[in-house]
């Protein structure tokens, strides 16, 4: 009801206007009504979710003080501590993990004496040390955090001062809602400030959002509707309005509010009319704001979620095997608790103190827990904190690697996510964008099709030709010239560049202005009828040449205008808007001022005439070259102007505005309300500029209403999808052609949009729709209504959009290319060859699509292509049914021929995928897909493409990987188990939304092939290592209580055995997972069917973990018994007995870890010698000097006599021989009957290079060619004899 009446309210307000005004009075006054809010019209819902803002220095106190007490200061904190509450909040975060509580409650049942199995406080020490270890590591991190605030908070802003009446510098940190701002040229915005005043007498302030969203084009910004400040310098005192908006919301594109002055008046508040924090002033000598959101409630900072966490594979594999670690644990306590309970019942006049009034059973419950203590090692604690410092060393270098290094954006690559590193060694479904990911994103305007007739631009296709191919002639000298090491890790010298911040941009050039762009070359027939404005060339007579020449003069007009591109010159200004000329025609009888003193003749040459005719006559040359000096002539003089600079939001704007201005057709200023517009034969003409409908995935296209600088009409021109556009021209309002005309010229515009999808080029549909007075005043209201609502503003202006862009005149399409990004077609080829299944998901046509795809060889001629556009949900079930048998049935002839499958590919339609992706076809949809080598979902939108990516995810159960530039990627990106952002054309959307940040699409191979394929098996080995080394220890104490009654006793010290994994075999493992390469990277790339090798040993990882415990149990068997039967009979004690076992376990441990590297460098054997003399050496210091430190034993001398017998030394290396000998043959054994994938190539590299030194030999003694053609053959049949 309260919505009803403010509607009923507004219109009464509208149609009591004074008849002067009307619809078309100056745009101050449209948009102050159309801004205009009803003081009571506000919904309720809405009042209770919004903020007040007053002036700091205004009448309105109260309030103030009450906004104070809820607000936050414009301070930033990102650490997480404080000196005081670093410690227990640290604690507090660590003993989150299970690990962590099961630890500390290990050490508190050390403290309960019946159970006691160590000293209390040496029980202690392991959880000490982690907990220390990851509070530094949090500790350096957040002091990082903190000086990065303390940067920020103290950067200065001129704040104006109630109390001296002028405005005074203040650190960001002393920013208070409310306040006023005054910013300059190149300023860094402080806060998020409502823009109340620009020294541009248009009331507009130009934005650099490079540092929110990496866009560097300028984007304008509106001061508040109504204010009528622009006349004079902004004064605070007069400013006396209250604000109220929306609360703190992570939302930039939205902001809805009104501002209430003192008369009781309101004006509507948009996005248009915030300033974020972090955007830099730009192309504007002053702006002055109050603030309205302050430090942590600004967008920028709710926007700021730092680094991305997910849970890997392999940590969750790697919970298996703990959990399997803790059944054993418990078998093992279980059983010494019952051969305990056992012992002491059968135990008679014992010659040891026991406690008689303790039964069997409960000595036997005591027991256990005791070993819970004794073997608690068992338990990896010292695991996760390895894990996490090998992740941040793999992080390191893969940061560091020069071949993941942009030098001509000077980008390195970011990983953002910490944590799942390994993941790029598992991914099976690579999921990626089209446009900006695989394509450059840099569109060139190609050719074009006006009023039904194409025009090829011949000579503008041969200079992207040269272009191309002077690309890649530099690319190949660069390639060449290039000194890079071959060894990625041991680079000379980095670049200069990467000292500067990863997010380094282009110097500001122009946003999508490079050369390549603005160099169009005219097509010759389509300047013959544009020189036709000029004259004296201009015929009097015939419909037809003025009804096509209507066509090409809107179609670049549309060009020119129907876009939000900045221009960016010293000079550019809105002129007046010179009276309309009512028609086309009236060019010809001089009502053109430019041309009304020229003379006119007739028929000096003839343009095409309609489609489906053909043309006679002749044209007269000198007549033609006259005219055509005059446009150059013309042209010159305009650019000589100023150097104009476009800055447009996407690269297809761009495109088009620099077509539109090789046509003579410039735009050369943008205001608020205005555009300057240089036509041909017509000069400078101002175009008002009424409403701009902005482009949504949902509509596809945007509009601009303007008033014609040549007829004075009112004109709506929309560009968009031509699946779209077409469709809403179909039935043309007022068209001046027959129908059957028009739709002639539909059919051929129509075969020149297939012809040019076919050739992969991008299509856009340019049509117009002339509005009547009476009908656009009905359109405005409504539309008013629209923007002036606070709810549901988003669907009303959707709607109104909708209803303006029906019946429309199709006036004809561009065709832009879009050029693959280098080296994409072999990164495509290599990661199919690595078994990652590539899907394409984009919004472009069919046609389109499967173009691009064939050229980066996701596609091959041999492919059999499956194509599903479906009209209804039932028939998409009934051919994918149909699909899926045939697949299989074809995979079934196949099978013995080709293992992977039929090698078919699915193209699937944006309409059809929404069915597909239902209950009742999705498991149909998966089967076909999982058959196909490729995929490709044409005209999809962003929650089609998560939908799809977390269907694959869910229910196949695979690893999946989605690559993308733009803000319409970021549902896939996030929802994938690894995102990866392209920091491309589009801004940082992606990037920010992403695990790993990359700028070419080609680092995918080597990010994928050798940095996945390194992280993931030294993760998965250095885990395996780690339970074996904890199993095979645990094992030495567990051998023992079979010869000590099961009482829980041990033969060793405890400082030993705390120590043990501690710290003597804790650093080789770390250096393992950081260092160690099973194949060299020049290898996996030219290789990479290698990289299925690690989907191989995911398959087999339980049975790997059983192999390695049962290892470990061998080893402990032998590095216990051994030295026990050598030292049988001898009058040694229990530490004596000890020493032996422990130094040779150490050194067992140790070698097996040599076994098991890929590379042994001279820190891998500075890390192994240090750990066995550091065991070494604590140990002797320790029987030397400790009489008392492992109580009720006595360690003096102990060692020392040990290390002075030979026997001691012989046992020591008998032990490591008999432990590690099994282990070594049947690797040998392995290997020669089957060799692993990466021991081929190396064997196969091998083989290469003994052919070319062979071939190098040969030459040096002249040998002849059969000869060494002899020896080849030789070597061919030793490898077949070998294989």
């Amino acid at each position: 009801m309260e919505r009803l009446q403010f509607v009923q309210r507004r219109c009464r307000q509208l149609f009591a206007q004074e008849p002067g005004l009307g619809s078309y009075s100056t745009q101050i006054n449209r948009h102050t009504n159309s801004h205009s809010v009803d003081p009571h019209s506000a919904p309720q819902g809405w009042r209770e979710k919004r903020r007040t803002v007053v002036a700091r220095h205004g009448l309105r106190q109260q309030e103030l003080k009450d906004m104070s007490k809820v607000y936050k200061g414009n301070a930033i904190r990102t650490t997480k501590y404080s000196i005081l509450t670093f410690i227990p909040l640290n604690l507090f975060q660590q003993f989150h993990r299970v690990a962590n509580l099961y630890f500390l409650f290990l050490a508190l049942l050390n403290w309960v004496p019946v159970v006691e199995a160590f000293q209390k406080e040496i029980t202690m020490i392991p959880l000490l040390v982690v907990l220390a270890v990851i509070a530094v590591k949090d500790a350096l991190e957040d002091y990082r955090r903190y000086l990065f605030d303390k940067n920020i908070n103290c950067k200065v802003a001129q704040v104006y001062c109630g109390k001296k009446r002028a405005y005074m510098e203040k650190y960001w940190k002393d920013v208070y809602v409310g306040d006023f701002v005054r910013l300059r040229c190149d300023d860094i915005i402080p806060a998020d400030i409502l823009l109340l005043y620009s020294s541009d007498p248009r009331g507009i302030c130009y934005i650099e959002t490079a540092n929110l969203d990496g866009e560097t084009n300028l984007k304008q910004r509106q001061v508040v509707p109504g204010l009528h400040l622009q006349e004079r310098e902004f004064s605070p005192e007069s400013f006396h309005s209250r604000i109220e908006c929306e609360n703190p919301n992570n939302d930039l594109g939205r902001f809805r509010g009104f501002m209430e002055h003192p008369s009781g008046a309101r004006a509507g508040l948009h996005n248009n009319n915030l300033l974020l924090r972090s955007c830099t002033v730009r192309n504007t000598e002053t702006v002055v704001g109050i603030v309205v959101y302050a430090g942590h409630e600004t967008k920028a900072m709710m926007n700021n979620s730092g680094p991305r966490y997910k849970w890997s594979q392999l940590e969750r594999r790697l919970n298996v095997d703990v959990l399997w670690c803790v059944f054993l644990l418990i078998i093992m306590c279980l059983t010494t608790a019952i051969g305990h309970g056992l012992w002491l019942k059968k135990l008679e006049n014992a010659v040891f103190l026991t406690e008689e009034d303790t039964s069997p059973a409960l000595a036997a419950f005591y027991v256990f827990w005791t070993m819970v203590i004794v073997l608690q090692v068992l338990i990896p604690i010292s695991l996760y904190v390895s894990i996490e410092i090998v992740k941040l060393g793999q992080i390191y270098f893969i940061q560091n690697d020069v071949f993941l290094y942009d030098q001509h954006a000077r980008r390195r690559i970011q990983c953002r996510a910490l944590n799942i590193t390994e993941n790029l060694g598992q991914v099976q479904y690579l999921f990626s964008d089209k446009t900006g990911t695989l394509t450059e994103n840099k569109m060139v305007f190609c050719r074009c099709s006006i009023y039904g007739i194409e025009y090829p631009h011949v000579e503008n296709a041969r200079r992207l030709k040269m272009y191309e191919e002077e690309k890649s002639e530099s690319l190949s000298n660069n390639c060449h010239s290039a000194c890079l090491p071959t060894q990625w890790e041991e680079p000379s010298t980095l670049p200069a560049e990467w000292e500067e911040p990863s997010n380094h941009f282009f110097p500001a050039t122009g946003a999508f202005s490079n050369q390549m762009i603005k160099e169009v070359i005219p097509d010759p027939e389509l300047m013959k009828k544009l020189s036709w404005l000029c004259p004296p060339t201009l015929p009097l007579g015939g419909s037809s040449p003025s009804r096509e020449l209507t066509y090409v003069t809107d179609f670049f007009l549309a060009l020119a205008v129907c876009n939000t591109v900045v221009v960016s010159s010293p000079r550019h200004t809105v002129s007046e808007a010179q009276a309309p000329v009512k028609s086309v025609d009236q060019i010809k009888t001089g009502g053109n001022p430019g041309c009304s003193d020229r003379v006119f003749t007739q028929n000096t040459f003839k343009v095409s005439a309609p489609v489906g005719q053909t043309t006679e006559g002749s044209i007269v040359k000198p007549v033609e070259d006259e005219a055509m000096n005059m446009i150059r002539e013309g042209a010159s003089e305009n650019d000589t102007d100023d150097e104009l600079r476009y800055e447009a939001e996407s690269p297809d704007e761009a495109a088009l505005v620099h077509a539109a201005r090789a046509y003579h057709c410039t735009l050369r200023g943008r205001s608020t309300d205005g555009l300057t517009v240089n036509m041909p034969g017509l000069g400078t003409r101002a175009v008002q500029l009424l409403h701009t409908l902005p482009f949504d995935s949902n509509r596809k296209r945007m509009s601009v209403v303007v008033r014609h600088p040549v007829t004075g009409q009112v004109v709506v021109y929309t560009k968009g999808a031509d699946s779209v556009i077409m469709d809403l021209a179909e039935t043309p309002k007022g068209a001046e052609q027959t129908p059957e005309s028009y739709s002639h010229i539909r059919e051929r515009t129509q075969k020149h949009l297939d012809s040019y999808a076919r050739e992969g080029l991008r299509t856009l549909c340019i049509a117009k729709k002339v509005l009547e007075e009476e009908e656009y005043e009905a359109w405005l209201r409504k539309h008013l209504l629209a923007e002036s609502s606070i709810e549901n503003r988003e669907e009303l202006l959707l709607d109104s959009a909708q209803r303006l862009e029906t019946n429309l005149t199709l006036l004809g399409t561009t065709g832009i290319v879009d050029r693959l990004q280098e080296e994409v077609p072999e990164t495509i080829e290599s990661l199919q060859r690595a078994g990652i299944k590539v899907w394409v998901l984009t919004g472009d046509k069919q046609e389109t699509a499967i173009n691009i795809a064939y050229a980066c060889r996701l596609l091959c001629p041999q492919d059999q292509l499956l194509t599903a556009n479906c009209d209804s949900k039932e028939a998409c079930v009934a051919l994918l049914e149909e699909l899926k048998g045939e697949v299989e049935c074809s995979a079934e002839r196949a099978s013995t021929k080709t293992p992977q499958g039929s090698g078919f590919s699915l193209v699937i339609d944006g309409r059809t995928l929404d069915w597909a992706l239902q209950e009742e076809a999705k498991s149909c949809f998966l089967e076909v897909t999982k058959s196909c080598k490729a995929v490709i979902c044409c005209r999809s939108t962003p929650l089609q493409k998560s939908h799809v990516v977390r269907l694959v995810r869910d229910q196949l159960k695979v690893m999946t990987l989605a690559v993308g530039d733009g803000a319409n990627d970021v549902s896939m990106i996030q929802v994938a188990d690894v995102g990866v952002g392209i920091s491309g054309q589009e801004g940082m959307q992606a990037v920010m939304s992403s695990d790993f940040a990359i700028s070419r699409f080609k680092h995918l191979s080597r990010l994928l092939l050798v940095h996945g394929h390194w992280c993931f098996s030294r993760l998965a080995n250095m885990i395996l290592y780690f339970i074996y080394k904890n199993v095979m220890f645990v094992n030495l104490l567990f051998w023992y209580q079979f010869f000590c009654g099961f009482s829980g006793s041990v033969m060793t010290n405890s400082w030993v055995l705390i120590f043990f994994n501690l710290f003597f075999t804790s650093v080789p493992p770390l250096v393992y997972g950081v260092l160690d390469k099973d194949t060299p990277a020049d290898r996996l790339m030219r290789s990479p069917e290698l990289y299925r090798s690690l989907h191989a040993s995911q398959a087999s990882a339980s049975c790997v973990f059983w192999l390695t415990v049962l290892d470990a149990f061998y080893q402990s068997l032998v590095c216990f018994f051994l030295p026990y039967f050598a030292y049988a009979g001898s009058d040694i004690g229990l530490l004596a007995l000890g020493s032996p076992i422990n130094a040779s376990a150490l050194l067992v441990i140790l070698l097996h870890q040599v076994l098991e590297s890929h590379t042994l460098t001279w820190i891998h054997v500075g890390v192994l010698v240090l750990s066995a003399g550091s065991y070494f050496g604590f140990v002797l210091l320790f029987s030397v000097c400790c009489v008392t430190c492992s109580p009720p034993t006595n360690p003096v001398g102990v060692e020392g006599l040990q290390m002075a017998h030979p026997l001691f030394y012989m046992v020591c290396a008998l032990t490591i021989v008999t432990a590690l000998l099994p282990r070594l043959l049947v690797r040998a054994l392995y290997n020669t009957m089957h060799l692993s994938p990466p021991r081929q190539a190396t064997y196969w590299d091998k083989v290469e290079a003994q052919k070319g030194h062979r071939r190098m030999w040969c030459r040096s003694l002249n040998l002849s060619m059969p000869e060494c053609e002899d020896q080849h053959t030789l070597e061919h049949s030793t490898e077949s004899v070998i294989f």
